[in-house]
């Protein structure tokens, strides 16, 4: 997975920076066009320098840029911060935009709305539009059956420039985060892009009818907008690193910053040779430097963004001169333009190429792989530029007729986004084999639901039952009411809101108490609830540990977290709860490396599970459930019939046996109960299946799916020691 700028996401991802995130190429450009078809958009090296239209180091530092990103996409360690190249991206599209509307409005006093976005869309959607339908194609043939809805609809939303928004929203979503990156997810910088240029002509504009007779004031209205958005980036980063990583709003000031660059140059000023090149080479040093310190666990955009910005802004400035020993020189090396000149197809074509490649040769996504497919993507960039690039945006019938570029645009972003919904309307099947039964029924009517459950595990068949319930891709879709009422709370929040289900009317008050693998088992529970007539109130949040003991979240002490389980405890004393079920998963890193984890886990547990006991509550540890040892919706997908390929075995499938002897050896101290549901998910021989008759076991790579946890509703309750004639959930025989 590629880096995205959080800890946790598919890049739709939240692992992260994709995992990531992939980002996108500017394609602000004002160059010159040489000789029809040559690929080169700017004058060769040498050239006399006369302003932003001559610019073949901006072309050089292009290629900086889409190298680093490639590199960070490709898997290489040491340019873990190689999703810089975006912001790099973003300045030098801001300031290539910017200069070309200034220069319109030098010559003319207008801004022609019409002609800037014909020239954008003849420069950007010929391009996009040809990898967007091959991607698709690569999609069904290749990526997982299981999210193909899910790419199409990042297809349809890179087709109307706002895939940055649906990524953002999905990667706010808990339950996504350990999703595979999209392949269509490297369109989100351009949708950025495209959504600042609605507004930034627009202000330039107004900023020119104001200033008039002072040029200073044309600065104003972007200065305005450069520290709002720069504000909000710090802001929303600490809360929302999806929001803060994809949003438009967090991501203005960066091709702000290029524009003022582009304001200050109106008149560019004859720097001394030696500050010009130490701008130049500070410049790279910013944004190299960027690259190599930065990685997948730095809050950003935020503050840290500043530095790539004020690199590529020093680069463009200091370029203004031609002294030697600058860095403009290296820039402005033959191959380097070249490659500057094939940046936005390169960017374009290298991720799908990074994503679907491995797929569709069956290897493993290591870092050399990764590479030579990012390199093998440079040809079709390189044709692209030649064969669609070029001969669209210079062709006669359409240079200077912008109401024929903006036709041309909507018809291939109409193209794209129809493709798409009709893709999702066909998606690539998935073989099933015999119908088998109903789970739930099963359980349900069995006189012992947990014998019924040990045979159904053992005689369980190797094919994907084609009366599955839900259907394999219909899993992910299907949210308990925590998850809809937004009552499992996020990474940021420190107080659960009263989220009360099953008889409110009750007295007899049960809590479940933990993160993410407490809330996997909500279903069974309110389905107890319902029966035997609990109020049942829910306190998780993600990633937070029962235990007391602090642990680290994105690589920083989660406190968070333990304001938020002091807060629930404190809570549930004055509930007074009946029961108390206490879960969480076994992963976790604590702040402080323990010399005897057995014995610190231990001392965590008990110090909860003497904090419950003053409520006078039953209080009862539900042990982790084993793990899958991959995504087993794809793997089931791509061996629908031979699901023994995606089972796993204990002791395989427990993630920390330490942490589930610590929870042991707490409970005993503080007189607590436990329930190990290990027997409910693996078969006695210690093989956990994927698909029990007709119901799939997991929703991901870690959590039981909503339809099994309720399927065990009276296992559970059993193990809770309900009956028929015991209904309050107290210890048995009480």
């Amino acid at each position: 997975m590629t880096r995205t700028p959080y800890a946790g996401h598919r890049a739709r991802t939240y692992t992260a920076h994709t995992a990531t995130g992939p980002a996108a190429q500017s394609t602000g450009t004002v160059e010159r066009r040489s000789a029809p078809g040559s690929g080169r958009t700017s004058p060769p090296p040498g050239a006399t320098h006369s302003g932003p239209a001559q610019r073949p180091d901006i072309q050089g530092l292009r290629a900086l840029a889409v190298t680093l990103v490639v590199l960070g996409h490709a898997g290489v360690t040491r340019v873990s911060g190689g999703y810089v190249g975006v912001d790099v991206f973003f300045v030098i599209s801001g300031f290539l935009i910017t200069s070309s509307l200034l220069r319109e409005l030098s010559a003319t006093d207008r801004i022609s709305i019409r002609a800037f976005y014909a020239r954008r869309a003849l420069r950007l959607l010929p391009a996009s539009a040809l990898v967007v339908l091959v991607t698709l194609a690569g999609s069904w043939l290749f990526l997982s059956k299981v999210r193909f809805a899910e790419y199409m609809s990042d297809a349809f939303a890179s087709a109307l420039h706002a895939v940055n928004f649906r990524l953002a929203a999905t990667g706010t979503d808990y339950l996504a985060q350990g999703s595979p990156p999209s392949p269509f997810q490297h369109f989100w910088s351009l949708a950025v892009e495209e959504q600042f240029y609605l507004l930034w002509p627009l202000l330039l504009l107004l900023g020119h009818q104001l200033s008039r007779r002072r040029r200073a004031l044309l600065a104003i209205p972007l200065v305005v907008l450069c520290a709002v958005s720069f504000g909000l980036s710090v802001h929303v980063t600490g809360r929302s690193a999806p929001w803060a990583y994809f949003g438009s709003h967090t991501r203005a000031w960066e091709l702000g910053a290029g524009a003022l660059v582009a304001l200050a140059l109106l008149r560019p000023p004859r720097l001394p040779a030696g500050l010009a090149v130490a701008m130049t080479w500070g410049g790279l040093a910013c944004v190299i430097a960027a690259a190599l310190r930065f990685d997948a666990d730095t809050p950003f955009p935020g503050t840290a963004a500043v530095v790539p910005v004020v690199g590529a802004a020093l680069v463009i400035v200091g370029g203004t001169s031609t002294a030697w020993p600058g860095a403009r020189q290296m820039l402005t090396a033959r191959p380097v333009t070249w490659l500057g000149g094939v940046s936005y197809s390169w960017y374009l074509w290298h991720w799908p190429f990074l994503v679907i490649g491995p797929k569709a040769l069956d290897r493993p996504a290591g870092t050399h792989l990764l590479l030579a497919l990012g390199a093998a993507a440079l040809l079709p960039a390189w044709l692209t530029l030649r064969l669609v690039e070029n001969p669209v945006r210079f062709h006669r019938a359409l240079r200077g007729r912008p109401g024929r570029g903006l036709w041309l645009g909507l018809a291939l972003s109409a193209v794209t986004a129809s493709t798409a919904l009709v893709a999702a309307a066909f998606p690539p099947s998935i073989s099933s084999g015999a119908p088998a039964p109903v789970l739930k029924d099963a359980l349900a009517s069995a006189p012992d639901p947990g014998a019924r459950l040990t045979r159904a595990l053992g005689t369980t068949g190797n094919r994907l039952p084609d009366n599955l319930t839900p259907p394999l891709t219909g899993i992910t879709e299907v949210r308990s009411a925590v998850y809809r009422d937004g009552c499992h709370l996020n990474y940021a929040g420190t107080s659960t809101p009263l989220c009360v289900y099953g008889d409110r009317s009750s007295k007899h008050v049960v809590v479940l108490f933990g993160d993410s693998h407490a809330a996997q088992w909500f279903p069974a529970l309110n389905v107890l609830a319902l029966q035997h007539h609990w109020k049942l109130i829910s306190m998780t949040k993600a990633s937070c540990k029962a235990a007391t003991v602090t642990t680290l979240n994105a690589h920083r002490p989660y406190v968070a977290c333990d304001r938020w389980r002091a807060d629930a405890l404190a809570r549930i004393d004055r509930l007074r709860p009946s029961l108390v079920l206490v879960s969480s998963s076994d992963a976790g890193t604590p702040v402080k490396t323990m010399r005897d984890p057995l014995a610190g886990w231990t001392d965590g547990y008990v110090r909860t599970f003497r904090r419950l006991a003053p409520s006078g509550a039953r209080v009862v540890a539900l042990l982790d459930t084993p793990w899958p040892r991959e995504d087993v919706l794809d793997c089931a997908a791509t061996h629908p019939l031979q699901l023994r390929n995606c089972s796993v075995r204990v002791p395989d499938a427990l993630r920390d046996v330490t942490r589930r002897n610590a929870t042991r050896a707490a409970a005993r101290s503080a007189g607590v109960d436990v329930i190990d549901p290990q027997p409910w998910l693996c078969t006695t021989h210690g093989d956990c299946p994927v698909a029990v008759y007709d119901t799939f076991v997991y929703r991901d790579e870690s959590h039981v799916a909503e339809g099994y946890a309720e399927a065990l509703a009276p296992v559970l309750g059993r193990a809770l020691g309900v009956t028929a004639g015991n209904r309050a959930p107290d210890r048995p025989g009480q």
